[in-house]
Order: C-alpha cells, then sequence, then structure tokens
C-alpha cells in the first residue's frame, strides 16, 4: 500500500524570517507525559530538546505535569513555590485532599515550571477510580498490571488537576493540554467525559499495538488493513490498555502522530486519520561543532581505537587506521530495531571482505542494554594489559629519551646498541608475553544472565562471527548504556557517537528515530529505513539521500533477504570509500542539522496548537490552515560536485584509505555549501482572512497557520 502524503508535512521552507502574528491572550498550556523529568525512552528527550522553544513562546503560562520520581527530582528539578496564583490554590487544595503535588523547575535549557503528582501517595483511591472507569468510560483496568494501574492514578490527577485549576481561575480560563502516549490519555478521555473548558491534543509517538506486533513475524505494513485490532490486542492481553489509548485519540480536539508511517499506522488501528504530523526535533545548538566536528571525531575515534586495543589484545593483527567502526543502538528489540538484520548484513560483509582480501576491519559495537551482573573479566583484563603495556613502553621511552639526551649534551652521536639496556629488553619481553592470549577476543563486554536465549548471541553463534583472525568483521556487544564514568569504555553516548564512523539502523519499527537524527546532527552518517520516520522525512526533503550520508533500507516493499542484501551492499560501499570521501560525506551530513532543529519542526507543535484552540474555543479563536495543495516545497538536491559514493567508482573490490586515493576530485567545501544553502526553495506564501475579510500573507510552510484573538480584536 503506497504512502499517501500526509497534509501536514509537505515540506520544511529553511524560513529564519517566519513570524506568528498572534495574541495567547490569558490561555494557558499545560503539556502532560509520564517522561516528564523521568528518563524512560525517547518521549523524554522529544520534551526536554522541546522545552527552550516552548517556553519562549507561552512564557510563564507554560506548564509540564508528570510523576513525581524522588531519585530523578533530586538531581533534575528545583522544587519552588508556584508563582502562578490559581495554580497556587490548585494544588494547596489537591495536597490538603489527600494528593500530594510538587512545584518547581526543570534544570533543563528554557528552565520550564513542572507539576510533578506522586501517584503512589493516592494509590487508596485506585480502585475507586477504576469502578468510575468502567461505569463511565467502559473500560476495565486488571489488577496485575502495574503499569496500567499507575496510568488509571495518573489520568484521574492530572483530570482532577486541570479541573481544579480551571475552578480557581477568576475569569473563565483557556486551558490548552497536550497528552502525550497511552500513559496520559486518560486524563484527556476525562477532561471530555467531565466536560471541563480545556482544548485537547493526543500525540502517541507509536502506537501499542503497532509495536506488539511488530515483534511478531508478520508482515505488518503491508496487512494493516487486514488485522482485527480488538482480537489482536485482547490476544496480547493489552486491550485496556489499547482501549485507553483509542479512546484518549478519539476524544483529542486535535490528535497528531511524529511520522507519516505513523500516521496510516494510526489511522488502521486507531480508527482515526491524525489532523496533524509533528516530527521529532532536535536541539542542534546542543551538538553544533562549527568546523570543529571533524577533530572531534578524531579525538573520539582515538579513544575508541584505545579501548580496541584493549578488548582485542594478542589478536591485533589488523590496522586500526584501516579501520571502520560501525554501531547501532538503542532498545533491545531484537526484530523491531533490526538487529537481525544488520548481523546477517555483517556475515555477507565479511565474506565479501576476506574473498576479495580487503585491508578494511569492520568492527561493529551493539549497544543495546540486557540482562547482565557485572563485567566480563576478560574484558576488563583486557584494559589492563593494555594500560601496562603502555607504562612499560612509557618507562623504556623516558630512560632512552634522557640517555640520547645525556649524548647530544657532549657532542656525540648515540650508540643506539648501548641506548637500551639488558633490564629495559627483559620488561619489554615480560610485557610481550604479557600480552599473549590464547582465547578468542570476547563478544560481550558483560557476563549475561540468559546467555543462551540471547537473541544477538545466538544469531552470532549462528553466522559464525566470532572475532577470529581471519574474519573482516568484528562485533563488540556492549549490553549497557555508555556512561563516561565506566572503568571498561569510559565515554558517553553523544562522545562515542562522534567517534564512530556510520550508525546502522535498520529498524523494521520505528515511528520516528532519534539515534539517525542524532548521527546527522553530529555530522555521523547514517543507514535509517522507509519504515522509519526519520527516513521518510529525509526521503521527502533530499533528492539523493545517501550522497549526504543518509542511506534508506527499503523494508517494506522488499523481502528481508532483499533487504539484507541492500544493506550489505550500504556496508561494503561505505567500506570502500577513502578517508578523504568520508571527510566530504561528513560535511555533506552535518549541513543536515538545520531540518532536524526545533526551530522549523517546533511549527508543527505550534499549527496544532492552534488547531485545538479554535475547535475548544471558537467563540474566543479562530484557525485558518493553509491549503497544502498550492505549496510548492524544497528538497536538497543531488550535491554538484563529485558525489562519494564508489558506487560510480571503476574499483571492483575493496580498497584501503589512502590520503592520495582521490587528490584529483574537484571539492570546494564552502562552495558546496553555499550551493546546498542556495537550493532551499521558499514555498508560496499562503493567504489568511480574518473574521473581517481581510488578507494576511504570512510566510511559512504547509501548515503555517495564524491564530486569531477574536475577543482582543476589533474590527
Amino acid at each position: 500500500m503506497p504512502l499517501p502524503r500526509s497534509l501536514s508535512v509537505t515540506s520544511l521552507s529553511g524560513l529564519d524570517d517566519w513570524t506568528e502574528e498572534f495574541d495567547l491572550g490569558d490561555a494557558v498550556l499545560f503539556e502532560i507525559a509520564w517522561e516528564v523529568a523521568n528518563k524512560v525512552g525517547g518521549i523524554y528527550t522529544v520534551i526536554q530538546t522541546k522545552a527552550r522553544l516552548t517556553s519562549e513562546e507561552w512564557g510563564e503560562n507554560y506548564f509540564l505535569v508528570g510523576p513525581y520520581m524522588e531519585n530523578s527530582v533530586r538531581t533534575q528539578v528545583e522544587l519552588i513555590e508556584p508563582t502562578n496564583p490559581a495554580l497556587k490554590r490548585t494544588i494547596d487544595n489537591m495536597n490538603s485532599s489527600g494528593c500530594k503535588l510538587y512545584f518547581g523547575r526543570w534544570l533543563i535549557e528554557g528552565s520550564p515550571y513542572v507539576v510533578l503528582i506522586d501517584v503512589g501517595f493516592t494509590a487508596w483511591s485506585l480502585d475507586r477510580w477504576k469502578s468510575e472507569l468502567w461505569e463511565n468510560c467502559g473500560i476495565g483496568v486488571p489488577w496485575f498490571d502495574r503499569e496500567a494501574n499507575d496510568a488509571v492514578l495518573f489520568g484521574f490527577l492530572t483530570a482532577w488537576l486541570l479541573g481544579e485549576y480551571a475552578a480557581q481561575c477568576e475569569e473563565p480560563p483557556h486551558i490548552l493540554a497536550h497528552f502525550h502516549e497511552w500513559l496520559a490519555g486518560l486524563g484527556l478521555v476525562l477532561c471530555r467525559q467531565r466536560q471541563l473548558p480545556v482544548a485537547t491534543i493526543f500525540t502517541t509517538h507509536a502506537t501499542l499495538l503497532g509495536r506488539y506486533l511488530c515483534a511478531g513475524s508478520v508482515d505488518f505494513y503491508n496487512n494493516l488493513h487486514k488485522f482485527n485490532v480488538d482480537k489482536e490486542a485482547g490476544d496480547r492481553q493489552i486491550y485496556h490498555r489499547y482501549c485507553l489509548e483509542r479512546a484518549a485519540a478519539h476524544c483529542a480536539h486535535v490528535f497528531t502522530t511524529v511520522s507519516h508511517i505513523t500516521a496510516i499506522e494510526a489511522e488502521h488501528l486507531l480508527k482515526r486519520k491524525p489532523d496533524v504530523v509533528t516530527p521529532n526535533g532536535l536541539n542542534v545548538k546542543k551538538f553544533s561543532a562549527s568546523h570543529e566536528f571533524q577533530n572531534l571525531h578524531a579525538h573520539s575515534k582515538a579513544r575508541i581505537q584505545e579501548f580496541i586495543r584493549g578488548h582485542f589484545y594478542g589478536h591485533l593483527d589488523f590496522n586500526l587506521d584501516k579501520s571502520v567502526f560501525l554501531f547501532i543502538a538503542g532498545r533491545y528489540e531484537f526484530s523491531n530495531k533490526g538487529a537481525d538484520v544488520f548481523l546477517e548484513a555483517l556475515a555477507r560483509l565479511n565474506y565479501l571482505l576476506r574473498v576479495n582480501h580487503s585491508e578494511v576491519t569492520v568492527i561493529a559495537f551493539f549497544i543495546m542494554p540486557a540482562r547482565t551482573n557485572n563485567f566480563n573479566i576478560e574484558t576488563l583484563k583486557g584494559q589492563a594489559v593494555r594500560k601496562q603495556l603502555w607504562d612499560t613502553a612509557q618507562t623504556v621511552k623516558e630512560k632512552f629519551g634522557k640517555k640520547l639526551y645525556e649524548s647530544l649534551l657532549v657532542g656525540q652521536l648515540p650508540d643506539v646498541s648501548k641506548m637500551l639496556d639488558k633490564e629495559d629488553f627483559t620488561m619489554m619481553k615480560r610485557a610481550i608475553f604479557s600480552a599473549q592470549r590464547q582465547c578468542l577476543p570476547p563478544i560481550c563486554t558483560h557476563n549475561m544472565l540468559d546467555d543462551s536465549s540471547d537473541p544477538i548471541l545466538n544469531c552470532l553463534r549462528r553466522i559464525g562471527l566470532f572475532n577470529s583472525s581471519s574474519d573482516r568483521v568484528k562485533v563488540i556487544f556492549h549490553p549497557e548504556f555508555l556512561s563516561s564514568t565506566s572503568p571498561l569504555l569510559p565515554m558517553d553516548y553523544e562522545e562515542f557517537v562522534r567517534g564512530c564512523h556510520l550508525g546502522v539502523f535498520p529498524s523494521y519499527y520505528e515511528p520516528w528515530g532519534y539515534t539517525p537524527a542524532e548521527c546527522t546532527v553530529m555530522g555521523i552518517p547514517s543507514v535509517s529505513t522507509n519504515l522509519s520516520g526519520f527516513g521518510c522525512f529525509m526521503e521527502e526533503h533530499i533528492a539523493d539521500p545517501s550522497a549526504y550520508g543518509v542511506y534508506i533500507l527499503d523494508r517494506r516493499y522488499r523481502s528481508v533477504d532483499e533487504s539484507c542484501s541492500q544493506l550489505t551492499s550500504f556496508l561494503l560501499q561505505f567500506c570502500q570509500q577513502s578517508r578523504r570521501q568520508r571527510i566530504i560525506q561528513r560535511n555533506r551530513t552535518e549541513r543536515l542539522s538545520d531540518l532536524l532543529d526545533w526551530r522549523y519542526l517546533g511549527r508543527y507543535y505550534i499549527s496544532a496548537r492552534h488547531m485545538a484552540l479554535a475547535k475548544a474555543f471558537p467563540e474566543s479563536y479562530y484557525y485558518e490552515p493553509q491549503d497544502p495543495s498550492s505549496v510548492s516545497g524544497f528538497r536538497y538536491p543531488r550535491p554538484a560536485s563529485v558525489p562519494p559514493s564508489p558506487a560510480l567508482s571503476r574499483h571492483s573490490s575493496p580498497h584501503h584509505s589512502d590520503d592520495n586515493d582521490d587528490d584529483d576530485e574537484r571539492y570546494n567545501e564552502d562552495l558546496e555549501a553555499e550551493k546546498d544553502r542556495l537550493n532551499i526553495r521558499q514555498p508560496h506564501s499562503p493567504q489568511y482572512r480574518d473574521k473581517s475579510g481581510l488578507p494576511d500573507a504570512i510566510p511559512g510552510n504547509a501548515m503555517s497557520s495564524k491564530l486569531y484573538s477574536i475577543r482582543n480584536k476589533k474590527c
């Protein structure tokens, strides 16, 4: 089934002068999510990175609502007294009625206000609220589902908070509540059921049923119209969760998703077509390094190389300067995240590199948290041996340097045979003997609790990648999130990504995809798919994504075997690139950063909020979206210079990186960047009319909108 073009995401405009001319008046925005000041997954990143932009728009009338998690609050939140009088009375009244609410500032960029609700403090009301939910909404929640119980408590408390705030306002308020995901969705349903004066938005970042279905062996996207959603949810014992999510989607004034592909999924599984698609952005300023990002890559790569020297001690029979570092990272969902396809492609790549006698060595990292009990002893020993060798080399170098210095002082050339004595040779021989290893380098850096049933390890056993000396592809499985305090690989995730050459994310189910987006803003090429929101977004805006370091794998219209072959081709082509070609490609990749900046993507959220206010308060607000048919978007064209892709190369086999391989390649970085900027085409300026019939020309994109505060406008 082809992907129809969404109403809302047609293109970005690259506009610096795009302005909003509207009066929010006394409108107040509450953004509600389980991941406010509570890091669980990608929604935390969405809210955290978007907070600055939203705070600038709404100022003191923007409040985030989330659960109270003591460990997170200690390090992320500054508790203060509420500054809004109505909100202060609301929190005081709820606390005096048996609730526990906290108010403070979230210590992130933008410093937004947060209201944190202790759901455990009101657990005594759970049975009563479940009964009310069944009587009023016909949704029953089983006692054993702790996550759903938390959703019930959180939903009733947020609805109570919004209702109490409306009652405490001296004048009829204009409240806008934005709910993220099913865990917060019940609050939206209750707001509509109680007819509170609240404009509501519901955003699903990934449908519950979609995630469960994709985890099974089904052709999900090509059979969306065939699923019996009630039966499928019931078979997986998530029917009550599915009902909460579907009810929130249908009750919301405005329903949004994060990508084209998720919009189609939601239309079939939740039975409502999204009103707006709101792509996820990043705070690009955080990652920007101007012209330094190439130096940062070199610095981080050197640190990864040090780790590899220790990990492969005794078997370091490959040239690290001719090695390519690949990685995959994310939740440990073996099939959904595409780890199965990546491993199969690595096995095929290993064969091709071996038969072509390539000097390139590929080292693939799997950064996926799994159940472990400690570091692998052999892995820790490797880093200790590396450090011992380094210390020995430094000691000998110091003695050698001192004797050389003394010899030069007296005006004599040194006698090399006397520079190192017998003790020095003994020390070096002991270091060499200690670096010998009888076993192969370990694949996993930790001791796995379920080694025999682990999907990645079982797949590696099947395809025969054991880090042997004959393998041109080596694998390192790091089943833990990266941390700069780790004794094994002391690097945070951002630094690690900068040091790698290519991120590989062949996901089958990826509603958006923050991992390839983060690679892009740091200037690191990546592989995504046409089933991920990020991949579809890049295909829409870039004429030739691979030329800009974004390889789009076809997992929708090809079989698994064909997708593996295509990924193998991508990886082989990347390995064939010279060092200079990779530098050129990283420059192009980094120039795509503006596409993913909240400065642009945040405008879709603005449009969704405009739409919700106009629907809920038509007597006060008037919203007129632009007709998308009149918009001509832009696409990044294929680069004018020689593309870095070796697909056009005459080499029939991989060749090593050589700085002199392509000295004849004509490339001017400044000229190339200027051409990319000039090739951003401005879309047609839409026309808006207010209720007085006067047109207003507002430059913007397909979802540019104008919101009029009717009560403050005099005709």
